[in-house]
């Protein structure tokens, strides 16, 4: 019945938003809306993964604190991840530590505060 989900994510400033996936986590623009000028829409993909991101005035504000919404981003290297974004001035929320479960992992905000925890495997 079902055969795919992928996450949208609305952002008041999509070019900021874009440095962010695009730019430091790797991603790449697979699709762009409209194709031409400044889009409205971007899907991205990593890997087998899929982000959309969609440009909406109304979402200026940062979420904070609040849990809106976590992504889960598996880098080679955790701490080496954290350094590059912290290096590029993103929010580290918390820094990487080792796992009950065997992997390493921080969490970091994006620019619209959302949650994205960097992890690696053990």
């Amino acid at each position: 019945m079902f055969q795919e989900l992928f996450p949208i994510l609305a952002t008041g400033d999509l070019p900021r938003a874009l440095g962010f996936y695009r730019d430091l986590l790797g991603f790449e623009v697979t699709y762009r809306f409209p194709p031409d000028g400044e889009p409205a829409y971007v899907a991205l993909d990593l890997g087998r993964s899929h982000l959309g991101i969609g440009a909406d005035p109304s979402a200026t504000e940062p979420v904070g604190d609040g849990d809106r919404f976590t992504l889960w981003v598996y880098a080679d290297d955790c701490d080496a991840a954290v350094e590059h974004l912290r290096g590029h001035g993103v929010r580290v929320l918390a820094e990487p530590a080792d796992q009950p479960w065997g992997e390493r992992m921080a969490e970091v905000a994006d620019p619209d505060g959302n949650r994205v925890i960097v992890a690696s495997r053990g």
